[in-house]
């Protein structure tokens, strides 16, 4: 914090993104920087800032080649923006562009900066493939060689297999269980039926359809490479058709390709600023970032691994005096129908709100009218990095609409972390 400085608000002046597409699609051909530097670009014409120099702009990917080792201040040089315009990259798994936004509201409540972007991207089809690590280290014997001989030595070790290459996975390293195969074992612990969840997902094609039908996300959706929506989003299906739908992670599982999130491709953007610097340009602060909260948890031996957020928010809500109930949207993130489904029981648990999160009282339920009104990540689809950033300016806007209220924010990451906020209008 700057000696002397009083803390200010800051205030959340709108948001762009691209569609999201399902991945080997539309966007198979576009990277991490095409998509980000053109959701930089919508940005700024839409809010009029070619040429300006903001404080900083904050961005990241989960998937990420060693080319974009400078991704956010390479596509920040292509966005407009003035080439002054500080950038920096930030990664936390599915919580990286919310983070980013926490991240740049602290800089701008301490008088550090008066203006930010905050950002996500990610592309499950341009991903990064490499070397076996065996070829590898021989590449790099070879190169640190002094002599001729040194030089060619380590390829006479040379092996078939050493051309195969790498593709990433999502998995996690220390139980090397993907991030389905770890919901599951969270469904079966909770118990969570097969039919909520396909409800949960049926819920949120049809809000995402009735918003884009209603024009919601037009001024937060620019078109890209032919796409005008997002291309996940199912018009007709039912809970008949979603419930014919095979297991994919457990052949006795209840997760499936319907109630689970798609691979993605998209990025997406936010605008931050302190209140002077929104009213001497004329823009109109929609909504508050006023709180946010991470989480951590013993996945491996204690906790399910996407169970951080049931622990983040009521840390959250205790800093902010507030009750679970206190909120007129709820944007929880839909990484699995099971997951969200895991954290409202969690809430609602007396048991463990007592034994885990050491509460007299359950936190509770909430209002499930309230709850992702126009869409979620299940229909949407969610590239890793660029969710957080998709919420906050579908949430702002909706506090904006209505006039007056408060939004909670949850999204649960690989590595069994957490990332929450609360804004206010």
């Amino acid at each position: 914090m700057l000696v002397g400085s009083s803390i200010r608000r800051v205030a959340i002046l709108g948001g762009q993104r691209i569609p999201f597409a399902r991945s080997m699609g539309a966007y198979a051909e576009a990277g991490n920087q095409e998509m980000l530097t053109v959701t930089l670009q919508a940005l700024v014409d839409r809010y009029n800032l070619r040429g300006e120099r903001l404080g900083d702009v904050g961005a990241g990917a989960v998937l990420k080649h060693s080319r974009d080792f400078n991704l956010t201040r390479e596509c920040v040089l292509d966005s407009g923006l003035a080439p002054e315009t500080p950038a920096f990259d930030l990664q936390r798994a599915c919580g990286t562009s919310l983070d980013t936004a926490i991240v740049l509201g602290l800089k701008i409540a301490t008088g550090q900066i008066d203006s930010a972007i905050a950002a996500g991207v990610d592309s499950a089809s341009d991903v990064p493939i490499v070397h076996p690590e065996a070829y590898r280290r021989l590449l790099l014997r070879s190169a640190r060689g002094k002599t001729l001989a040194r030089k060619i030595g380590p390829w006479f070790g040379l092996r078939p297999g050493h051309f195969k290459p790498v593709l990433p996975q999502v998995v996690e390293p220390r139980t090397g269980l993907s991030m389905g195969q770890s919901c599951e074992t969270m469904s079966r612990t909770w118990q969570i039926p097969r039919a909520e969840q396909d409800q949960i997902a049926l819920d949120s094609h049809r809000k995402a359809v009735a918003a884009y039908d209603e024009g919601f996300y037009d001024d937060l959706v620019d078109e890209f490479r032919g796409l005008k929506q997002d291309d996940n989003i199912r018009r007709q299906t039912s809970l008949e058709q979603l419930a014919r739908l095979k297991p994919a992670f457990d052949p006795q599982g209840s997760l499936t390709a319907g109630n689970s999130t798609p691979m993605t491709d998209g990025a997406a953007a936010v605008l931050l600023a302190s209140e002077s610097w929104a009213k001497t340009r004329g823009l109109p602060v929609l909504a508050y970032l006023t709180y946010g909260k991470y989480a951590a948890i013993d996945f491996v031996d204690q906790e399910g691994l996407l169970m951080a957020p049931a622990y983040a928010v009521p840390r959250m809500l205790a800093d902010a005096q507030l009750q679970l109930q206190d909120f007129d949207f709820y944007e929880i993130h839909e990484a699995f129908a099971a997951q969200l489904l895991c954290t409202l029981k969690a809430w609602e648990s007396a048991e463990f709100c007592r034994e885990r999160l050491r509460l007299s009282e359950p936190l509770g339920a909430i209002d499930r009218s309230r709850l992702n009104v126009k869409g979620g990540s299940v229909a949407i689809g969610h590239p890793f990095a660029a969710t957080g950033a998709r919420i906050l300016a579908t949430l702002a806007k909706l506090l904006a609409q209505k006039g007056r209220g408060r939004g909670l924010i949850s999204i649960c990451t690989a590595g069994g972390m957490g990332v929450t906020a609360i804004l206010e209008r």
